[in-house]
């Protein structure tokens, strides 16, 4: 797998440069967010930290997202919880705090990759719950035929619960299959993801709450 990597710290660069090749990947690493601007291009996979010289890192990542959706794991030392939230509502597919043991990162890795093929495979499908459509293949939302614009993560979250509309999604299933581990993802992660995409879908009473288990979209 190509991993870009993008990270100022050459002690930290070399191993995890060194790691990922003794692991099968093929890393490739910069050390501005300018030069990851460009080549993300080649990459599988992004794993970007945030103390860069030139400009922030979540500044990259909104960036980024603008114009690719290859996974973005963040690899930070910033693990306050407004910044945690921040890089996920920019679209992160990931945020991992250093230091990580490297079997987690690996292991974080192969989901997030494992995760963009299987949305690339999907099949063509469109949902529809009351104005709302759910283009599961194409990845676009209409509400009242005006296209919304979500994050990665607010839209796997969207298509989990399209794919069974009317039905009953418990947390942990959610964020098992979306962030492929329910017991890895942190249960805030999910609630902020939630709270952003009723605010963008401006729907009330579509994503329904069910207290003490999970989501339903629709009746």
């Amino acid at each position: 797998m190509r991993v870009l990597l993008v990270e100022d710290d050459d002690g930290v660069a070399g191993a995890l440069v060194e790691a990922l090749r003794a692991n099968g990947h093929r890393p490739v690493r910069v050390r501005r967010g300018a030069d990851a601007l460009i080549a993300h291009r080649d990459a599988d996979v992004v794993l970007l930290d945030l103390g860069l010289p030139d400009q922030d890192g979540l500044e990259v990542l909104r960036k980024l997202r603008r114009i690719d959706p290859v996974p973005v794991l963040v690899l930070t030392a910033r693990g306050d919880e407004r910044t945690v939230v921040r890089g996920l509502r920019l679209g992160a597919d990931d945020y991992l705090v250093k230091p990580v043991r490297l079997a987690e990162l690996l292991a974080r890795i192969d989901a997030v990759a494992r995760r963009s093929a299987a949305r690339a495979q999907e099949p063509d499908d469109v949902v529809r719950v009351s104005d709302v459509e759910i283009d599961l293949q194409g990845r676009q939302v209409l509400v009242g035929g005006r296209q919304i614009s979500l994050t990665t993560k607010e839209f796997d979250v969207l298509a989990v619960l399209a794919r069974r509309p009317g039905t009953a999604v418990s947390r942990q299933q959610l964020m098992d299959e979306v962030w492929g581990n329910a017991f890895v993802a942190v249960s805030r992660t999910l609630d902020v993801h939630l709270t952003q995409l009723r605010a963008k879908l401006d729907r009330p009473g579509l994503l329904h709450t069910i207290r003490g288990f999970g989501y339903r979209l629709g009746e």
